[in-house]
């Protein structure tokens, strides 16, 4: 039972291994870490080490090999696989890289879908949906096809649509990653007046040490385990 006391979000010895026997390769190695709410922070590290692995785990879009994940104390993963995305639906919100918007879906009717998929009202969604483009300065752009935005607009539709069921936690893949660097100051700011103003909680894994340093908190993800650390050119290479 989720308790409103417990730590928003607790990582307790969280091991993925994958493959089996002598070819296994363990990626994530007992990892610990507890975050409340309106907590930012970074993670980075080599390429190829496992920050979108831990990502996906801890967006409950795969399962560990071992340890828990509790949010407000509850284990998630001894829910079933529905139960399970519903709880995602309702307390996480993801932004990627690559933003997966439907082109030739309006920007709203983009940001409606996590409502649409709890089976809310039309014209509730559209509301919200406009509010939060609003909120992300697209308020110009709701009946615009996502396919004809740039990349920073189709960035902040993305952040819209994560944010429309108002999830206490936001997950950042890279979403930064695919912009020229002024646009990516944009999108790094938004997530931190997101932040701020809404106190959601911000776990982003990134490449630039610029976003890093702004989060406050670098966590670098060393031989499958989290380590303190700063937003330096070896953590991000």
């Amino acid at each position: 039972m989720i308790s409103p006391e417990a730590p928003l979000i607790e990582i307790q010895g969280l091991c993925k291994r994958f493959g089996q026997g002598a070819g296994a390769i363990e990626v994530l190695r007992g990892i610990d870490l507890s975050l409340e709410a309106g907590d930012r922070v970074a993670i980075v590290g080599q390429s190829g080490v496992g920050k979108s692995t831990l990502l996906h785990v801890l967006g409950t879009l795969d399962r560990p090999t071992s340890g828990k994940i509790l949010f407000r104390g509850e284990d998630v993963f001894a829910r079933s696989s529905g139960e399970l995305a519903r709880l995602r639906n309702r307390f996480l919100g993801f932004v990627f890289q690559f933003h997966h918007l439907l082109p030739e879906f309006s920007a709203v009717e983009n940001v409606m879908m996590p409502g649409l998929l709890q089976e809310r009202g039309r014209e509730e969604m559209r509301e919200c949906a406009a509010t939060i483009l609003g909120e992300v300065g697209l308020s110009h752009r709701l009946e615009h096809p996502v396919g004809k935005l740039s990349g920073g607009e189709r960035q902040r539709v993305a952040v819209a649509r994560a944010l429309v069921l108002e999830p206490p936690v936001l997950l950042a893949d890279e979403p930064t990653g695919n912009l020229d660097p002024a646009t990516g100051a944009d999108v790094a700011s938004l997530l931190l007046e997101i932040n701020r103003t809404r106190g959601t909680a911000l776990i982003v894994v990134t490449h630039s040490a610029r976003m890093a340093e702004d989060l406050g908190r670098t966590l670098v993800l060393v031989d499958g385990q989290l380590e303190e650390g700063n937003a330096t050119a070896d953590g991000l290479a």
